[in-house]
Parts: structure tokens; sequence; C-alpha cells
């Protein structure tokens, strides 16, 4: 079993006290540099690394940051979003010698007792605020159980913690636009919901950018997020006396199942049926027809998010909010003109 090296084996080999190892290693002043650089060339040469343990008690950090997803789990484990989303947070996270600790609730109440959990044992020294909701109670829980935080997108109640952001209604607007250039008329929107702020704006730029190319928009259907809520949704939006000759979804998992809802009935894509997602998400290029999509930077999302957050903890004075590339368009193969103008 190979032993550790420790601070004392360190300071044995350095020919120096634990004291002046431990403020070498912390970078604290006091020591020479001549001393400093001998110091960390002996901790390089055995191999020291740091205890996260004995950091914790000896600066009162747990070095663990937080994220609480309350949604359904199905939902959770068929969207891509949140796997990438996490993965951009690990990539900040892991060279800073940090943690991320994700709770899966199913509901608000969970949610509220999870992060009172997290915050009554010490577990994270604060946590990344997602899905953020209509006149969002969380954030005066987070500011009353004194948690640093970071919020996805701007919560519309007052906050004291800085936030992430990507406009999404730019790639809204070009979805919209894209597919009134190809000749379709009648376009339906399949929402997320509308308590969600991110659900509420992609439908209001929905409907914004019907109405300024004088088009109806009255074809909004709100549901969850989720794969069955889609289909669902474009099976009910389908079967219409007058069906939409396009359809734009809130996210990438619905729209890859209205794909496979129209191709059952016989539908071709786009054909019969254009179909626009969001999110960018890698499988909609491998779908056939491939996925005319919104793309978000989500890898991005999730590194931004967790190095503002860790400038916050250890009180970076530089602490503001990101603003991120907007959403953009990204056309592949499953839109085209409708058959009525070919």
């Amino acid at each position: 079993m190979t032993i550790r090296p420790t601070i004392a084996d360190v300071a044995r080999e350095a020919g120096v006290s634990k004291g002046l190892v431990s403020f070498a290693l912390n970078d604290r002043p006091g020591v020479a540099a001549e001393t400093r650089d001998r110091i960390l060339s002996v901790a390089n040469a055995l191999g020291w690394r740091p205890s996260v343990r004995a950091r914790s008690l000896s600066t009162d950090r747990s070095f663990a940051l937080g994220l609480v997803i309350a949604r359904d789990p199905e939902i959770i484990s068929s969207d891509p979003f949140f796997p990438a989303f996490i993965a951009g947070i690990e990539g900040a996270l892991a060279p800073a010698g940090q943690a991320l600790v994700v709770s899966m609730v199913s509901n608000e109440e969970a949610e509220v007792a999870s992060y009172r959990q997290l915050a009554a044992h010490d577990r994270v020294d604060g946590v990344i605020l997602t899905d953020l909701r209509r006149n969002d109670p969380r954030i005066a829980l987070l500011e009353g159980l004194r948690l640093k935080a970071v919020t996805l997108g701007h919560p519309d109640v007052e906050s004291s913690f800085p936030a992430v952001a990507v406009d999404d209604g730019p790639g809204i607007h070009s979805a919209v636009e894209h597919l009134a250039a190809l000749g379709h008329r009648r376009i339906a929107h399949v929402a997320g919901p509308s308590s969600m702020l991110h659900g509420g704006r992609r439908s209001q730029s929905f409907i914004d950018a019907l109405r300024a190319l004088g088009l109806a928009s009255d074809l909004v259907v709100e549901t969850d997020f989720s794969a069955a809520g889609g289909a669902k949704t474009t099976a009910a939006l389908l079967d219409l006396d007058e069906p939409p000759t396009a359809i734009v979804f809130a996210n990438d998992l619905m729209a890859i199942a209205g794909l496979g809802v129209a191709q059952r009935r016989g539908l071709r894509v786009p054909d019969d049926l254009s179909i626009t997602g969001f999110d960018g998400s890698d499988i909609g290029a491998y779908l056939y027809p491939s996925l005319t999509t919104v793309t978000t930077p989500v890898l991005e999302w999730g590194r931004a998010s967790a190095e503002l957050l860790l400038r916050s903890v250890i009180g970076d004075d530089d602490v503001h909010d990101i603003e991120l590339p907007a959403a953009q368009l990204l056309v592949r193969m499953s839109t085209a003109p409708p058959r009525t103008i070919r």
C-alpha cells in the first residue's frame, strides 16, 4: 500500500519546521523566496498533495459546490442538457481541486429541504441555481441560509447573486424567420413550463417573432420539457383540422420525440412537416433527418458558472454578471419549404 506523504515528511526533507512548510504551501507571507522554492521542490519530488479534509478544517471551507435539480427523474435522465452542463462545471472544478455535490429531487418541497441540508451540514461553499422561476422564492431562501450562489439567467426578483446568462431570444427569432422565409405560415410552438423563466421567455420570443412578420401566433402549447410531453403535444397539433406545417420546440428532447411521432404517422420530415429544436445537443446531428436547432454554449455555461461561483466564495471583488454569446440557429435537414408552395 502506498503511504501518502505528509507535511511532516516535506519538513524533514527540506530541513525546516512544519509551520514553515504550511506557510510556503499556502502561499502565505513570511517565507524567504529561496526557502519557499526549496519547500515546493521537495513537496513535488515527494508527490505531496493537499488533503481536502485538512484544508476544510483549516479554512472553514468544504471545497465543494452544490447543484440541486428539481425535475422529474425521467426528464433529467433523457435530457442531454444537464450532462453537458455538469461536464462544463466539472471542467472548471477539477483543476481547482473542487468537488460537485449533485442532488436530484422531484418536487419543490424536497428541493428546499436539500438546500437547507447542504447549508446546515456545511457540505458546500455555494450553489448554482438553475431553472429560475417567476418570483423565485429560492433567492430569498439562499440569502437567508447565507449560501453563496450563482443564477443561470437573470431572476425577475431582487437578487444579491451574480448571474451567468444566455439570451434565448435571437435564436427563437431566427428559427421563426427561417421557417417563414421558407414559406411556412402556420407555425406552432411546443413550449416549456411558463412557470420557468426560460420557458416563458422562449414562448414570448416566438410570439413576438410571428407578430413582427404579421403571422398568427395562436398555436402555442405548454408542456413540461419531457420527451413524453413533446410527443403528446405533437400528436395533438397534428390532429387539428388545420395542422401546422412547422413546429418550433423549446428543447431538442421534445423535438426528437415530435419527429418520431410525425414519422410513425407516415409524415415525411421535412417534406410534410418542418421541425426545429433548442439546445444544440450533439445527438441532433446524427438523426435522420438531422435536426435544425438553436444552439447555446452549454459547456461554457457550466464552466463560467462554476468559475464565477468559486470567485464569489473566496471573496473576489471582481464578481459580476456574465453574458455569454446569444443563442444561434443551426440549420440542418429537418426544415424545408411546405409542400403547398413547391
